[in-house]
């Protein structure tokens, strides 16, 4: 399988890992964060280590410290606010950083739902899009997984920050 590549979802790079991602960007907001739920509900065993174990969560003191001292509203608002690339300062706080520590994020308002963070409705049922992109992550090996995962948490957020051009896209050789 070759892998295609898109400057805006590097890390997806299979056309398997990309469609799920594609997947995702289909969902309306609250069924993207009911996705990220269920996903560490149902697989955080798997996800739980490759996050933190490459995070620095000193990074992220207004996410992972200030937010947990909000109301579950205004939890909510900032979650949506992320997922949505609204230009807040949580979600420029979120954006600022790299995808491992956004991973980061998520696991521990994840492990945090229902008690610190607000958590899912009791009564809430994940659509057929969101069961169905459930059971796709489910048949991705690791790897892939963690490529899809770290694309979408990179995709959150908002940031005024671009990329460097290239000198393929310049045209100009780099020079000391």
């Amino acid at each position: 399988m070759t892998a295609s590549y898109d400057k805006n979802t590097a890390q997806a790079q299979s056309n398997e890992t990309q469609s799920v991602v594609d997947a995702f960007n289909k969902l309306d907001t609250d069924a993207k964060l009911a996705w990220f739920y269920f996903v560490y509900e149902e697989m955080g065993e798997s996800i739980t280590p490759a996050a933190p174990a490459a995070a620095e969560p000193e990074l992220a003191p207004l996410l992972l410290g200030n937010f947990f001292q909000l109301s579950h509203d205004e939890q909510l608002n900032i979650m949506r606010d992320i997922v949505n690339g609204a230009d807040t300062e949580y979600s420029r706080a979120y954006g600022a950083l790299k995808e491992n520590n956004q991973l980061l994020v998520w696991y521990v308002w994840a492990v945090a739902m229902g008690k610190e963070i607000v958590g899912m409705p009791d009564d809430y049922e994940g659509n057929e899009a969101t069961n169905d992109l459930l059971a796709q992550i489910e048949g991705l090996d690791f790897e892939q997984q963690m490529s899809v995962f770290r694309t979408i948490a990179g995709e959150m957020g908002y940031s005024d920050v671009q990329p460097i051009e290239t000198q393929a896209e310049t045209g100009k050789t780099s020079s000391l």
